[in-house]
């Protein structure tokens, strides 16, 4: 099977696009057309299970449309979609941003998908997708260093109560590098899939590694690839696996 996360920056791109006329307004333009170099880059790399961070769900510089759902529409994916932010988040009443969250897309048979929320942090979203003989977690950690750790202790917790093996994916934000995250890594035994720590950002010339996929045991990697593609701040992971049978 094969596994690919991407945060793809609500599609707004990167360069001149993103900072002119003014730094960061990009974020508030149409896009719709770096959108649909994103899809075609999902669609040559023929995942079965798809994460996705930074999604606008339909405001207007997607021009009303889910964009999780629109990509899941081009693969013939199911999908799911949530708000990165709590409904009682003050964040909620803000046009546009509470339109930003994160997605899994999968052509494989749903067994069950839990939303579950952090008790600190801005972005507390945690997504559990649970397929016929794996479970997938999807974050996006907080900012700060603090809220952080709070966020692995918890995410440590629902991890171990799962009995299928587990992928747990995301952007962790590891600012100070992944010694924040060998503390969570040895209390969960999973292993990190990039084994030879290739950095994901920023994608014009990717010096740090903040996008992770870690996983149990009992699934074996057979192929991991970073594509270098710009449509993102971020690039992609793509993870080729097996899952062990049972004897």
């Amino acid at each position: 099977m094969r596994f690919l996360l991407y945060n793809i920056r609500y599609g707004a791109g990167v360069g001149k696009r993103v900072h002119l006329p003014v730094p960061y307004s990009g974020f508030l333009k149409n896009t719709n057309g770096n959108l649909r170099h994103i899809v075609e880059f999902i669609k040559s790399m023929h995942p079965d299970i798809i994460a996705l961070i930074e999604v606008d769900s339909g405001s207007y510089r997607s021009e009303k449309n889910n964009q999780a759902e629109a990509i899941a529409r081009a693969m013939k994916h199911y999908h799911v979609y949530q708000s990165k932010y709590p409904i009682d988040s003050i964040v909620q009443k803000i046009p546009l941003v509470n339109k930003q969250g994160n997605a899994l897309l999968t052509n494989q048979i749903v067994k069950c998908c839990r939303f579950h929320y952090f008790s600190v942090g801005m972005k507390r979203l945690v997504i559990e997708l649970e397929l016929d003989k794996i479970s997938i977690f999807l974050v996006h950690l907080s900012l700060k260093f603090r809220h952080r750790q709070y966020q692995l202790q918890e995410l440590h917790s629902m991890v171990e109560n799962v009995e299928k093996p587990v992928i747990v994916s995301g952007d962790f934000n590891v600012f100070w590098g992944d010694r924040e995250l060998q503390l969570f890594a040895k209390a969960s035994g999973l292993k990190t899939a990039n084994d030879k720590g290739q950095p994901s950002h920023p994608s014009r010339s990717p010096r740090r590694q903040l996008d992770y996929i870690f996983h149990s045991p009992e699934i074996r990697v057979t192929r991991f690839q970073i594509p270098q593609i710009k449509f993102s701040d971020h690039v992609p992971l793509v993870c080729d696996f097996e899952i062990a049978t049972a004897i």
